[in-house]
């Protein structure tokens, strides 16, 4: 599958469909009565103490990976201050954890060897899910008894073999510190940023592992990551890989709130968007488009590191002909850039974007051909 294609993959023909997993703790057959004691932190494993979340090379799915109903409110009251937070982030962390899962028991190590990747490379993959899995547990006990933690969904995702795996989990793993930075800012509680950061380091190991032994690539993505004010518009992107309909009906939305905005994507025929390449933007959904008023100006948005560039564009002709705009040539080719289409200058709110975000990878230089 080629790399531009990874992520319009069509939902209706799913290349890797979610297995039956069968529990590895306690023996339990992972019924709705067994999700319910994930209310109490104290039970299972513990993430940090038990091994588990870091060393457990088996196929099967660990704790709490198997228990997928959502875990229901065992306290009346107000919603935690952060409750919300931490609600978008398990629904996120479920769409990861089963992608890595379902690469485990769809492939083998000799999969990844017979594709050219280092003899590790499967180990390291299982690795990562378990830490998966111990996100999952953290999160779920930050979230409040008198809110609901959410469940898993069913998920599909663009993948058919180990090559087109490995390079959707570089483009995860890169774009996962976006959104994780504005998710600090959007928390309240001290703790919760430490907790938050503490995952981000976590996922910026990752991401250096991807880049250093399977792309053969710098790691360093310059002084900082990008910042994203708006985690929640790059969360909204990830409901492509979730079945319609599939969700526990007693999870909230995802991500709460949600905007629902227009998909951002690069047209087609680019061929390159490095910085100071002109492109041209498309609109993926033909059932969800932005609509221009004729008497405002719009912008493309470009985030990267810790500052933004608003170049304006011309919408007047739209859809007619395509929306053109060139990347800001002063950005370096490290990292990532976040692209949104708004209608002031900066996108100073969330409410001032009307289209994205777009994720361009400038590392590795393997990728750094696909606008999300």
């Amino acid at each position: 599958m080629a790399i531009r294609s990874l992520f319009q993959a069509s939902l209706l023909a799913p290349l890797v469909s979610i297995a039956s997993a069968k529990p590895i703790f306690t023996g339990s057959n992972g019924s709705f009565a067994e999700t319910q004691k994930l209310a109490d932190p104290k039970y299972g494993p513990t993430p940090g103490e038990d091994p588990i979340f870091s060393t457990y090379y088996g196929v099967e799915a660990p704790f709490p990976g198997y228990l997928r109903d959502a875990v229901l409110p065992t306290k009346t009251g107000p919603p935690g201050e952060d409750d919300q937070v931490w609600q978008n982030l398990l629904s996120a962390e479920w769409i990861i954890f089963d992608f890595y899962q379902q690469a485990v028991e769809a492939f083998n190590a000799s999969a990844f060897v017979k594709a050219g990747y280092p003899n590790t490379t499967y180990q390291r993959i299982q690795e990562i899910r378990n830490n998966e899995a111990g996100h999952l547990r953290i999160f779920q006990n930050q979230i409040s008894p008198t809110s609901v933690k959410p469940g898993a969904c069913q998920h599909q995702y663009p993948f058919d073999d180990p090559i087109s795996f490995l390079a959707l989990v570089t483009v995860l793993e890169i774009s996962s510190m976006t959104f994780l930075t504005g998710l600090v800012e959007s928390a309240k509680l001290e703790s919760s940023h430490g907790a938050m950061i503490a995952i981000a380091e976590t996922e910026a190991r990752h991401e250096a592992w991807s880049l250093l032994e399977i792309w053969k690539t710098n790691p360093f993505g310059g002084p900082s990551d990008t910042v994203f004010p708006y985690p929640n518009q790059i969360l909204d992107t990830t409901n492509a890989y979730i079945v319609p309909g599939s969700c526990p009906a007693q999870n909230p939305e995802y991500p709460s709130p949600r905007q629902g905005l227009p998909a951002l994507s690069a047209a087609k025929n680019t061929t390159s968007l490095l910085p100071g390449s002109n492109i041209g933007l498309s609109f993926v959904d033909p059932t969800n488009q932005p609509t221009f008023d004729a008497n405002t100006q719009y912008y493309a948005v470009f985030f990267h590191g810790t500052n933004n560039i608003s170049v304006p564009i011309n919408t007047s002709c739209y859809p007619a002909q395509e929306i053109r705009v060139t990347i800001p040539a002063q950005f370096e080719t490290k990292g990532v850039i976040v692209a949104v289409v708004a209608d002031t200058p900066g996108a100073p709110t969330k409410e001032s974007v009307v289209a994205g975000p777009g994720i361009i990878l400038e590392q590795p230089a393997a990728l750094a051909t696909k606008l999300l």
